[in-house]
């Protein structure tokens, strides 16, 4: 396929069993079993077992969303990180690359790394978390990526904005109540100063679906969305619940198995609401660019339901709401 038609295949139809089998094969990869298709949308992840009865994972990237540098930038992060012992699943060297082009479709292949997920559990628990991110995070500041992008306004507000002006999804009863709560909270999330805090790598997506206990081991998984930002977007989603107290309660934990391996700036707990608000914004970007890909609308189809942007309308206002509050804060002992 040319460079046009493979940024045309949005929904990886040309993807089939046999062009991932041939294009296995042409980095010494023979699989033995089935193609089993896991859980992953923006992406196309398929395990199987391999002649050598190892279990592997092939993962085809969307085209033209990474670059080859950016690609590159996530794998040698996620080897930097078993090098220094941290958990965390890296791709193969084959060939002396790990990453492969077989007819435009570009793609790595992982050892399959088995585990149960993580629960929602008990502060133990979130303290250990805190202190898996730490180590991840002493090793993420080591060094900056020089091609991934930075955690930003414009792309995660501004730009997703403009493609939900663009979705033909939201409803038109619904557009003037949607906008008179999405416009004033995209101005003030626009006075979100994220330059002010120091810089670093990031997993990027860091939530509990990302992490795997193998062993009794919390593992790392899927750094596709890795990027440069402040520490805290590596942290705020372990925090559960709407109570204010409980949530205050959780960081204070979290912190304390972080601050074990890597030092916290405590006045990024400024940036939690704001960076909620900028994940909600994003998301419903996120499937109205890839709502044409016939895996997103069996996935979510939801989204293209009047109840989906009714509940849309009443978070925004809860989340507007809760900008005009003080921000959450450690506690006094801290």
């Amino acid at each position: 396929m040319s460079e046009q038609s493979i940024s045309d295949d949005f929904s990886f139809q040309n993807l089939n069993p046999e062009r991932i089998a041939d294009a296995l094969a042409d980095v010494g990869v023979n699989p033995q079993s089935g193609l089993l298709a896991l859980n992953s949308y923006e992406n196309r992840v398929y395990q199987f077992i391999a002649d050598d009865n190892q279990r592997y994972v092939a993962k085809f990237y969307r085209p033209a969303r990474w670059s080859d540098a950016q690609i590159l930038e996530e794998h040698q992060f996620t080897q930097e990180l078993l090098d220094e012992e941290v958990p965390a699943v890296a791709p193969l060297q084959l060939g002396g690359s790990t990453l492969h082009n077989y007819q435009d479709y570009r793609f790595a292949v992982f050892p399959s790394v088995g585990g149960r997920a993580v629960e929602p559990g008990d502060l133990d628990q979130l303290e250990r978390i805190g202190r898996q991110i730490g180590r991840l995070h002493a090793v993420a500041k080591q060094r900056p990526f020089s091609s991934r992008p930075n955690l930003s306004y414009q792309e995660f507000v501004a730009d997703a904005m403009a493609t939900l002006r663009e979705s033909p999804l939201l409803p038109d009863n619904l557009q003037e109540a949607f906008w008179a709560i999405a416009e004033p909270l995209a101005e003030q999330l626009k006075h979100t100063d994220l330059g002010a805090f120091t810089q670093q790598r990031l997993h990027g997506d860091c939530h509990l679906g990302n992490m795997l206990l193998r062993d009794d081991q919390l593992m790392f998984v899927d750094f596709d969305d890795a990027r440069t930002g402040p520490a805290i977007q590596d942290l705020w989603m372990m925090l559960a619940g709407d109570d204010r107290a409980e949530r205050m309660l959780q960081l204070d934990v979290l912190l304390e198995g972080y601050q074990e391996f890597c030092d916290f700036d405590s006045k990024e707990t400024l940036l939690i609401e704001p960076l909620r608000s900028f994940r909600i914004i994003h998301y419903m970007a996120w499937l109205a660019r890839r709502w044409n890909d016939s895996a997103f609308q069996q996935a979510f189809p939801w989204f293209a339901e009047q109840r989906y942007w009714e509940q849309q309308v009443l978070t925004l206002k809860e989340q507007f709401a809760v900008l005009q509050e003080p921000p959450i804060q450690l506690q006094p002992n801290y």
